[in-house]
């Protein structure tokens, strides 16, 4: 279909309401889309990340409780020796 000004092109045969309705709709829910993607993956970015350094901060904890043990153990092992002296 070819347009001899640019005002036939806006009115389309008439039917330029609907066209550009349809247009301005599936733009804007292309953009809503695109926006809740976006905030969509921020949220889980920032979840793993809170979720690695509670990973993180457990396994530390966990380690110095085990070296606590160990110490503890070492020095058990240490006081036995010196009764068994």
């Amino acid at each position: 279909m070819q347009f001899n000004s640019f005002s036939e092109f806006i009115s389309m045969g008439g039917y330029g309401f609907y066209v550009w309705l349809s247009f301005g709709l599936a733009a804007l829910l292309l953009i809503i889309l695109f926006i809740s993607s976006k905030l969509g993956f921020n949220k889980v970015k920032a979840q793993i990340i809170q979720k690695q350094k509670r990973e993180n901060k457990l396994k530390l904890a966990a380690e110095q409780q085990r070296q606590s043990i160990q110490t503890e153990q070492n020095e058990n092992t240490n006081d036995t020796k010196e009764v068994l002296s």
